[in-house]
């Protein structure tokens, strides 16, 4: 098996299939530890997918954070305690930490060299360094710009519906650790600033075409968190809510960002990635077992349909809490009622899925915090 990327996705994908006994060869176009934009969050759900198919991880690859603040446009809409903590991370140590499992349990390595050629009916990747695999399943969890999804279709995601982010590292804060969301700092997604040990990652990200102006917002939400001038800012883009309901096609399969497995309302993508990996590893260890390759993407679409559900769920919700008429309201909403908050964080965390969620109960409960807004700004009289 090839597995064309070595992120989260494709270390899952590589660590599961070696396990099971395939020989699997594991390419990417960046030699390790290397740096990629990420907040770094690690949600709950996150640390279950992680733990259960990598196993125990190396000590203080993640810092656990306690406290998340929410606020929007600078105002405070609550502090609330996680528990079990976030886990943050630097992307260059979690990564290669990933990958290095993946090796140790039998991935050959192939880390340096590019895919300069991905034919997918026949499952023969050329390498940059001109080093020609060929084999029965091909797993591109190669990101955004995924090479193996362009090979398929000739583009990865449409530009229309992926996200766009800008961050820096900032030197580290005082104070006890907290994670802070600016859910009005981007237009359809937020920034963060998250404690990590050495550094302070700022940033923010939402819909691309949402946020023409994304460049001005960071220097704003920098200057709000008293950041100092000079730092190096890094971009990239980010499947915000294009889910492949298909994702792959013949013997290829997608997973991780390749298959646009973000949450498009906290635009995490670690947990889905691994997740994702795994699945798809598990789908061709049964296809090839049974000598039917082909059979390897019926097997991954139907395991990963109970996430593309909550994927979609989550992109209905998205539509109307972003939504420009209702947005106050929701940050009203969260202010205000712990309830809420409470549920927010289960989101994220991973204790409560969307589908738990009734969407027409919460736009006619954003309706009302709209509508109680606009009675306290008319003036009386």
């Amino acid at each position: 098996m090839i597995v064309l990327g070595a992120g989260p996705a494709g270390s899952a994908a590589a660590v599961t299939a070696a396990r099971a006994g395939l020989r699997v060869a594991l390419v990417d176009r960046a030699m390790f530890p290397r740096d990629k934009l990420c907040g770094g969050g690690i949600t709950g759900r996150a640390q279950g997918f992680l733990a259960q198919v990598f196993g125990p991880l190396p000590d203080g690859l993640m810092r656990p954070v306690g406290f998340m603040r929410l606020s929007h446009n600078g105002q405070d809409l609550g502090t609330l305690t996680c528990d079990p903590p976030f886990g943050t991370t630097m992307r260059h140590r979690f990564d290669a930490a990933l990958r290095d499992i993946a090796l140790a349990a039998g991935a050959d390595d192939h880390a340096g060299r590019r895919a300069a050629r991905v034919e997918p009916a026949t499952g023969r990747v050329t390498l940059s360094c001109g080093t020609v695999l060929q084999a029965p399943v091909l797993i591109g969890a190669d990101g955004v710009h995924s090479a193996t999804a362009r090979a398929l279709w000739g583009r990865a995601h449409d530009p229309a519906r992926v996200a766009f982010a800008l961050e820096v590292e900032a030197p580290p804060r005082p104070g006890p650790d907290v994670l802070d969301i600016d859910l009005g700092a981007a237009d359809w997604g937020y920034g963060w600033a998250f404690p990590k040990d050495g550094s302070l990652t700022l940033g923010v990200g939402g819909l691309a075409p949402r946020n023409p102006d994304l460049a001005a917002r960071l220097a704003a939400y920098l200057a709000a968190h008293g950041a100092p001038e000079g730092l190096r800012v890094k971009g990239h883009h980010l499947p915000f809510g294009e889910a492949k309901t298909t994702p792959g096609e013949g013997r290829v399969l997608l997973a991780g960002d390749a298959a646009g497995l973000v949450d498009p309302i906290t635009g995490e993508g670690i947990g889905w990635a691994v997740h994702s990996g795994q699945l798809a590893a598990l789908a061709a260890v049964r296809a090839l077992a049974a000598d039917a390759p082909g059979a390897a993407l019926g097997h991954y679409t139907t395991a990963l349909a109970p996430a593309l559900e909550e994927l979609r769920r989550a992109r209905l919700l998205r539509a109307i809490i972003y939504a420009r008429p209702l947005r106050a309201g929701f940050a009203r909403m969260l202010a205000r009622h712990p309830v809420v908050q409470a549920r927010y964080l289960d989101l994220m965390q991973g204790r409560r899925d969307y589908a738990d969620i009734r969407l027409g109960s919460v736009f006619r409960a954003l309706r009302r915090s709209l509508a109680a807004g606009l009675d306290r700004a008319r003036p009386p009289g």
